[in-house]
C-alpha cells in the first residue's frame, strides 16, 4: 500500500487549521503542518492541540515551505506527498483521487478547478490564462489551472524537489516538470471559497509581483 503524506503550509490560519486537520485525520492520512512564521495564534493552536507540525523561524513563502515538506517526506520515505492549503479551500476528500493517479504511474497530479468547467471572467483568471499561455509556449502542453496549490507528487519528484528547487511557485514548477518529461496530469476537483482569514492575492501589489516573478521564471529559467 502506498505511503501518503499530506503537507499543509500555514500562514496566519488560526481560524481554519483545526477543522482542516480534523478532515484530514478523518480520512486517515498522515500529515505535517508547516507554520511559516505566522503572526497570529496559529503556532499556539498547533502546539496546544498536539498537531504534528514544524514552526519555521523565518517566513520562507510557498516554495520554501513546501520544500521543507518534501525533505520531510523523503526523510520519512513516503511514496506520495499531497500539498493542500491551510485555508481549507482544498477538500481532503479529493486526496484519494490524486494519489490514485500517482499509483497509476503519473509523477505529478494537479487538482484542477477547470478540467471540466470554464474559468469565470475576472482579473485573476486573466492572470491564469496568461500563465497557461506561457506554459504552453514553453513546454508544448496545455494546462487549465497552473496556480492550483493542490497537487500530488510521486517519489521521483519528491526526491528531486527535496534536493533542488529553483521555482517561485506552482506554475513554474509545473513548467519545469513538463519540460523534464515527467508524467503530469490534471484531474477535476471542487474547491471552497476561503471563509476566514485573508488571502495573499487580496493585495493587488502582491498579485502583480507574483505574476511578474512567475512569468519571468517560466520564460527565462524553466
Amino acid at each position: 500500500m502506498m505511503k501518503v503524506l499530506v503537507i499543509i503550509p500555514a500562514y496566519n490560519e488560526e481560524d481554519n487549521i483545526l477543522p482542516l486537520i480534523k478532515e484530514v485525520t478523518d480520512y486517515g492520512y498522515d500529515y505535517l503542518v508547516i507554520n511559516d512564521c505566522s503572526k497570529d495564534n496559529t503556532s499556539e493552536i498547533l502546539r496546544e492541540n498536539n498537531i504534528n507540525h514544524l514552526d519555521l523561524p523565518i517566513n520562507l513563502g510557498i516554495a520554501g515551505v513546501t520544500q521543507v515538506g518534501f525533505k520531510y517526506g523523503k526523510e520519512h520515505e513516503y511514496d506520495c506527498v499531497v500539498c493542500i492549503d491551510g485555508d481549507g479551500q482544498h477538500l481532503p476528500e479529493y486526496v484519494g483521487d490524486l494519489t490514485k493517479q500517482i499509483e497509476l504511474g503519473y509523477d505529478y497530479v494537479i487538482g484542477s478547478r477547470y478540467v471540466d468547467k470554464k474559468k469565470e471572467l475576472s482579473l485573476r483568471m486573466i492572470g491564469s490564462r496568461i500563465l497557461c499561455t506561457l506554459i504552453r509556449l514553453k513546454s508544448g502542453q496545455k494546462v487549465s489551472d497552473p496556480t492550483s496549490g493542490m497537487r500530488a507528487l510521486g517519489k521521483k519528484v519528491i526526491d528531486e524537489f527535496a534536493e533542488s528547487m529553483n521555482f517561485y511557485a506552482e506554475p513554474d514548477a509545473l513548467c519545469y516538470l513538463i519540460r523534464k518529461d515527467y508524467n503530469v496530469k490534471e484531474i477535476q476537483v471542487e474547491m471552497k471559497e476561503r471563509e476566514k482569514g485573508t488571502s495573499y492575492f487580496t493585495n493587488p501589489f502582491k498579485s502583480i509581483y507574483f505574476m511578474l516573478a512567475v512569468s519571468l521564471s517560466i520564460i527565462f529559467i524553466q
